[in-house]
């Protein structure tokens, strides 16, 4: 339950985002995008510029969609696929959370797109190709301040939620008749740079790391990878104006003996507030997720105590996960340090028999690494390695 003490804690947080991000405004040392935001009348005569260089082979294959923040998903962008096809976008803009507060979500993550029916998918960057799965029309969605329900595009949040935030999108389509690569390098080659960008993406992206998955709902990212260590396997992670959620399943028995083990490196915190309120909740973390749905998470905080627990602060996250801080501070960055805890003990302290929680939890069905630094756009970076959950010798090495 949130005390009266945590209100006003909360407020004064709230009240230090406020002032932070006016004096960074006013000295113009505001966090920078992933991707720099054109004027919309630049954005398009760029891109009808490149397209001309495409010659009449891909005459009439060139569109420009305006997404707006404000709609509800789902838009109908008028363009028809067809099935095996190349398609690319170059996205433009941005969605306003807070204006007052400098809080805004960038196309990499805010663009989501689907054919006809199908299942919902995003980019990793303002630049994306895919290969068309089916045919059908092209249909766009500002995805913030809303949460996926099901794969097919459904939400759980209420239509009238999108009136809350501001700005929009500028996407531009290209279908293209051959391979992409070979359009996209005919673009570069006029000065566009968003194909250039691409290109560069589709030569470098960072791939997940083996056996692992990002949420679905949230996208697939490039924010973990695979790497060694002095010899040793770990997953280093690294994010700025970003979220990602990578998932592995297991299925261990919830005992009072069961223990959640790890390394982690923690190079740079997301957040220099605490990580409590909506505005400032970017973080990095590993969880556990049990079977009654419930997730409990532990992180490394800026500013809240050893010990500290509470609720997800985010809509929808606020009913499943809940949140223990094992460090904090800036103490021990750059430094390896090896983490063990009691989930069954963690649980029924923090958890217990909340009214959020229905059946209890008696099985671990995956571990999760999290990243958040949407909110405030900082850089989070970190390394994890032996990760591990069991009992005694009975353990099942997850990393």
């Amino acid at each position: 339950m949130t005390t009266p003490a945590t209100n006003l804690r909360r407020a004064a947080l709230m009240a230090r985002r406020i002032v932070d991000a006016g004096l960074r405004r006013i000295s113009g040392r505001l966090e920078r995008p992933r991707t720099p935001e054109l004027p919309r009348e630049e954005f398009a005569r760029a891109f009808t510029r490149a397209s001309t260089a495409l010659g009449s082979v891909q005459s009439g294959r060139c569109s420009l969609v305006h997404v707006p923040g404000t709609q509800a998903p789902w838009l109908d962008s008028g363009i028809d696929v067809e099935a095996g096809e190349d398609v690319s976008w170059f996205a433009n803009g941005r969605v306003h959370l807070s204006k007052l507060l400098d809080m805004y979500v960038e196309p990499h993550f805010q663009l989501w797109g689907r054919i006809g029916d199908g299942d919902v998918f995003r980019g990793t960057r303002a630049t994306h190709t895919f290969t068309a799965t089916s045919s059908g029309r092209l249909q766009f969605a500002s995805y913030f301040p809303g949460q996926w329900s099901t794969p097919a595009g459904e939400f759980s949040t209420a239509p009238e939620a999108w009136k809350s935030v501001s700005g929009a999108m500028d996407v531009a389509v290209v279908r293209w008749r051959g391979a992409a690569p070979d359009g996209l390098r005919k673009m570069a080659r006029a000065e566009y740079e968003p194909a250039a960008a691409e290109l560069e993406r589709l030569r470098d992206s960072v791939s997940t790391p083996r056996d692992w998955s990002y949420l679905w709902f949230l996208g697939a990212g490039e924010i973990y990878d695979d790497t060694t260590e002095d010899g040793h396997a770990c997953i280093a992670c690294d994010t700025r104006c970003d979220v990602g959620i990578l998932r592995k399943d297991v299925d261990i028995a919830l005992t009072p003996e069961t223990t959640l083990a790890w390394r982690w490196n923690v190079d740079a915190l997301p957040s220099q507030l605490a990580e409590d309120s909506l505005p400032t909740h970017d973080y990095l973390s590993i969880a556990v997720e049990y079977d009654n749905g419930i997730d409990v998470t532990y992180y490394w905080s800026a500013e809240l105590p050893v010990g500290e627990g509470y609720w997800c602060p985010l809509p929808y996250w606020d009913e499943r996960e809940y949140h223990i801080v094992v460090r904090s501070g800036s103490s021990g960055l750059g430094q390896w340090h090896s983490e063990q805890r009691r989930l069954l003990e963690d649980y029924r302290h923090h958890v217990g028999d909340s009214p959020r929680v229905g059946a209890p939890a008696t099985r671990i069905k995956r571990v999760w690494l999290i990243a958040n630094s949407i909110f405030q756009r900082r850089r989070g970076s970190c390394r994890y390695a032996e990760i591990s959950v069991g009992q005694g010798g009975e353990r099942t090495l997850v990393l």
